[in-house]
This record gives C-alpha cells, structure tokens and sequence, in this order.
C-alpha cells in the first residue's frame, strides 16, 4: 500500500506565520501605533478584506500595474470579481463617501489592515503586511499637512526612536509643476519626469544626472531648487512644534498622479537599514470614484514589515514576554498517577489566582515533575508553582523563580502578593 503524500509544513511564498513570540511583537506594534495616533484623537474603523475588482480598476491607467500583476482576484461563486485588498485607501474613500452627509468634519480615521499584493519576496516587502493608514478629511488647511506630518515623527518617538534614528522628506507639486512649466515639458514628459524623480534613490548619481539632461533640466535645479511656499510654511510649521529632522526633496513624488499637493516620506538613515520606511501626503480627489463633492484630505500608510526592520536594526523591539506568570506544575504519586482531586485542587488554585489578576496556565501532571518544569522554562513563564496532594493538604507552596533558580516556601494566603 503507498503512502500518502504528507503536506509541506512550509507558509505560502510571501507571507508570514505568527509563533506566540512573534504575534507578540505585532501586537506591540498595533497598541503603540493605537496609543500614539489616537492621542490626537484619531478613532479607529475597519473593514473586510474582500472587495469588488472595479473599485481598483476605476483608477485608471495609473493603477494598471497593481490590477493587472499585484494584486490577488478571482471569481466568487456568485460570478462577482473580487479582490484581496492591495491598499485601504479606496475602502476608507468608499466608506466617507457612503455616509457624507452623516459625518462630522475635519474626520480624524484610523485602520491597521492586513493588504496583499503579489510582488518578489524581499527585505521590506512581502506579499502580505499589516500596514498603519492615518486620514485627516475635510481640511485643505496647511495645518492639516503639519498635524499629519508631526503624527508620523510622534508615533516613531513612541517606539523609542530618536530625531537622529529617522528623516522626514518632503516634496511639492508645485515645486515640479513649475519645474515642467519652465521647461515647456508636454504632459507624457512631465509623467516621464515624474517617475525619473520617483527612482532617484536606486540610481547612481551620473546616471541620474545624464537622465535629467535628456529633459533639459540640470542637476542644480533639483539639488538647489528654492524651496516652495507651502513646503516652506509646514518646515515652519514644524520647527516651531519641536520637529527638526526634516527638510525639502523636490525628488519625493509618491505616485504624483494620486497625490494633490505635498507629499513626504519618511527615511531610516542607519546605514544598515538606509530606506524609505513609509510615506504619505495630500490628496483631495481622493472621493472622486464616488461623488461630485470633493472632499480635502491628507493621511499616510505605516507598513509593519519596514517599521519591525527600523526597531530591530535600533534594539527597540521588546523582550518576549508570555502572558502565563504562573504556571502549576502537579506533583502526581510514586507511580506517576494523577488523583482527580489533586488536578481539581490545582484548577481552584488557579482560578484564584486569576480573579486578582495574575495569569496561570495548568500542567495536568502527566510528565514527571522535571519535565514539567523545563517545560514552564521553554514558555519563558516566570514562577512554577508545586502543586500536589501534601501542598493541598496544608496549604503551603514551593514556588520556583526560573530566571534564578531561588525557591520560596509560601502559605495559599501569601501567593498572591509573592507573585505580584
């Protein structure tokens, strides 16, 4: 008889599994990115991960590339087209755009979706991520772009990171609208100039330089461009709010056919990790697809992949810390056998436990007692505590501090402030 082919332990190319330690730090990074954005009273929304195709596709032309090679669509079996979301940007736009008259604005929103795209697995980018997206709709006022742009330095400062770990860049459609303008570029020279400007950072600097020529436009025009109206009011804006790593990059475009006005991207500068870490900007045609009133907005999206590589290159991601501070470890007879009222002894012990706050989980004892105490060490539990048929009879406990080895003797009265 052949046997049956045993399935691949292995994830799907791409895409992550999340073992206790490492869900751990993703919910670290959720409650931080929450705690920072919602104290400047950003509430948070969410959705399904499943939409209509034709909410990517009525981009356009622009968008070509994400429907046609990133993105994850099938048939349902009601025949509809359906995606994996790429990006929340449409879903948050179809949200506001439902219920416009009910809302109040300015509108402060947050989500931390999952997103997929099929691209080439690499450092930074996977075929799946959780990603922050922060939207401030309703304002076209500079100070909207100040309160986003210092939200994205605050939520960093919040992981521990410092002015010098990160830089902010700013770029401006004006700047390049008079750039093009100058230059008497036609529109398919100025979209060509555009994605010039937007791969600057994976060229060298000869290469980039002989490109600009071909448009008539010099290197000193980007390098010394002067530093336009509205950039010049948000670096302004900042400095006075304490915000000093920032600065104007007329080559920061962001996809400029999406984007209305400034556009920022924040960059990792240790040369380990030297990248773009995430980026957003203004964009006040953002629910075209859906009505005639116009709404301003501004926001950005935080990936989680890019930001675990920023904190891990700095030592800034916390130590695992598993939610069991106790774990009971069951002394069983000579033979090993477990009593039902030892196991019953130890569940009620628990149980108090846990009603002061104190987080147990339960060996039920069929392992030598040893064992189970490797065990509780493997889980990176704190204390093991000794429960058999003499410490229920008299109510007295050996409880072990595995990072030390130092064992303590105490009363079932004394557990609770000993643990704590």
């Amino acid at each position: 008889m052949s046997e049956t082919k045993k399935l691949s332990t292995e994830a799907y190319k791409g895409v992550r599994d999340f073992y206790p330690e490492d869900e751990a730090i993703q919910q670290y990074l959720f409650s931080t990115m929450s705690r920072a954005v919602e104290r400047f009273g950003y509430a948070r929304y969410d959705a399904s991960v499943l939409e209509p195709s034709e909410l990517y596709k009525s981009k356009g032309a622009e968008n070509e590339e994400l429907v046609n090679e990133q993105t994850y669509t099938f048939i349902d079996r009601g025949d509809r087209e359906v995606t994996l979301r790429p990006e929340m940007t449409p879903t948050v736009a179809r949200m506001v755009a439902a219920r416009r008259r009910e809302l109040s604005f300015p509108l402060r929103w947050y989500s931390i979706p999952n997103v997929f795209r099929y691209e080439r697995p690499q450092r930074g980018r996977l075929r799946e991520h959780w990603q922050l997206n922060v939207d401030l709709f309703g304002s076209s006022s500079i100070e909207a772009d100040v309160e986003v742009i210092a939200l994205a330095h605050a939520i960093l400062k919040e992981f521990g990171a410092t002015e010098k770990d990160f830089e902010i860049r700013i770029g401006s459609r004006t700047f390049l609208n008079e750039l093009t303008a100058r230059h008497r570029l036609s529109e398919d020279a100025a979209k060509s100039l555009h994605t010039l400007l937007d791969r600057r950072a994976k060229m060298m600097i000869g290469e980039f330089e002989v490109a600009l020529k071909e448009y008539g436009i010099s290197l000193g025009e980007i390098n010394a461009g002067d530093v336009p109206n509205d950039v010049r009011m948000i670096l302004d804006h900042l400095a006075q709010l304490g915000i000093t790593n920032v600065r104007f990059d007329p080559s920061i475009i962001r996809g400029f056919s999406y984007y209305t006005g400034v556009v920022f991207e924040v960059f990792d500068i240790d040369p380990q990790n030297n990248r773009s870490l995430f980026g957003g900007g203004r964009y006040d045609n953002l629910l075209s697809l859906f009505s005639d009133d116009l709404v301003p907005a501004v926001g950005f999206g935080m990936g989680d992949v890019t930001l675990r590589d920023f904190l891990e290159v700095r030592g800034l991601l916390p130590a695992y810390t598993p939610p069991a501070k106790a774990y009971l470890a069951i002394a069983g007879s000579d033979n090993g056998s477990i009593s039902d009222s030892i196991a019953l002894g130890a569940m009620q012990l628990a149980d108090e436990l846990r009603a002061t706050g104190i987080n147990v989980a339960i060996d039920f004892g069929d392992r030598k007692l040893g064992d189970q105490i490797k065990a509780a060490d493997k889980q990176h539990i704190p204390f093991v505590i000794v429960v058999g048929a003499n410490e229920l009879a008299s109510g007295t406990f050996t409880v072990k501090e595995l990072a030390t080895g130092e064992e303590r003797t105490m009363s079932r009265g004394d557990l609770i402030e000993g643990l704590k």
